[in-house]
């Protein structure tokens, strides 16, 4: 088997877990990194090279692929600069903050051939693959509406993170984009997008400026929609996604872990969210304990992500490191290759945007279409 060489840009809490899941992998090492913060300790730790810069990374010959796991407002630079040196990219969600980043990391991936997949995780989750398959089988008829929430309540962190600030992060909506991502990897890309909400709990530089309450209102162009929530002021946490069809419903819970369908004829189906009992068991356990914070799990470098976690990025870079072993891309996954499905979510959330701040009903094309 041919050896794929990585380098990863970003080894932080999520980067460098991303480098010790592949390098555990046949036909996989880890031969550069580059982070100016925390790149020498990583380096040490994977017996490879430090790089001194972005450009030295992406240009090594023995490198065919870089991991991009550096903050949201960091992930351009390193997509173009990979892509145009005919390196495959993997990137961390949100692969971008606007619509015009998205497109233009998208264009630079495409004109030079490679593969562009985005970390959008929660297409690995076990309970959303087997939804998945069950509305493709018509399980629950035809899906008619989906409503998500990802909320709690937050206090005073010891420091701000970059996660706070609206600029580096997006604020909740961007960097938690994942049920925006489910939702549209289930239902399509929507075609229209309300928000409101704003700060409404958590002024003060001690919780730097994002919103702290988010909701969502999305329609679908084939009398289907959608309502999301999001944020950090809610003090009765809850985090699912819930599917509506014709004939039954799914519902993927990520608090209260675990997966729920109810068919046409009254059929209860329970399975995991994730790949075991365990796992889903662990993250109950601490989505009700300390360790979460309004909705979110801070993590920093040398502290490992909770099993569950691990469990989904292993799902997650096996898939990655099988398609550079030439593997086949499944038919639903194309567009999550080409980060596509990365630019049209970013062009929803865009969309929502624009509504909550001109306070009107905004259509996803006048985005697509700037």
């Amino acid at each position: 088997m041919k050896t794929i060489g990585y380098g990863i840009v970003g080894t932080g809490y999520f980067g460098a877990q991303l480098g010790r899941i592949l390098r555990t992998l046949d036909g996989a090492e880890v031969r550069a990194v580059y982070d100016p913060a925390n790149g020498e300790a990583i380096a040490a730790e994977f017996g490879c090279d430090a790089a001194e810069s972005l450009e030295a990374l992406c240009s090594r010959d023995d490198i065919d692929a870089v991991i991009v796991a550096s903050p949201n407002y960091l992930h351009k630079e390193p997509v173009i600069c990979a892509a145009r040196h005919k390196k495959h990219v993997f990137c961390e969600k949100p692969i971008a903050l606007c619509y015009k980043d998205c497109d233009e990391m998208v264009r630079t991936a495409q004109e030079n051939g490679v593969i562009f997949m985005a970390g959008h995780i929660m297409n690995f989750f076990h309970g959303v693959r087997i939804a998945k398959q069950y509305i493709q089988q018509g399980k629950i008829g035809r899906v008619l509406y989906a409503h998500s929430a990802r909320n709690g309540w937050e206090e005073p962190q010891p420091e701000i993170s970059w996660k706070k600030i609206r600029e580096k992060s997006g604020g909740h909506l961007y960097h938690h984009i994942h049920e925006l991502d489910c939702i549209q990897f289930i239902m399509g890309p929507a075609t229209k997008a309300v928000m409101v909400g704003g700060n409404v709990a958590h002024q003060g530089e001690q919780f730097g400026d994002e919103d702290d309450m988010l909701l969502i209102s999305l329609e679908f162009g084939n009398n289907t929609y959608a309502m999301l929530e999001y944020g950090s002021a809610f003090h009765y946490p809850e985090h699912y996604v819930l599917i509506q069809g014709t004939e039954g419903f799914i519902r993927i819970d990520m608090c209260n872990t675990g997966f729920t369908m109810k068919t046409k004829d009254g059929t209860i189906v329970t399975d995991t969210t994730h790949d075991s009992k365990e796992l889903d068991d662990e993250r109950t356990h601490i989505y009700h304990s300390t360790e979460m914070d309004g909705a979110i799990q801070y993590g920093h470098p040398g502290k490992l992500p909770p099993m569950w976690l691990q469990s989904v990025m292993n799902n997650e870079m096996r898939f990655f490191n099988g398609i550079m072993h030439g593997d086949p891309v499944p038919e639903e996954f194309k567009a999550l290759m080409t980060g596509e499905a990365a630019r049209a979510v970013i062009a929803t959330a865009d969309a929502a945007t624009i509504s909550r701040y001109e306070d009107r009903k905004v259509d996803v094309s006048e985005v697509i279409g700037k």
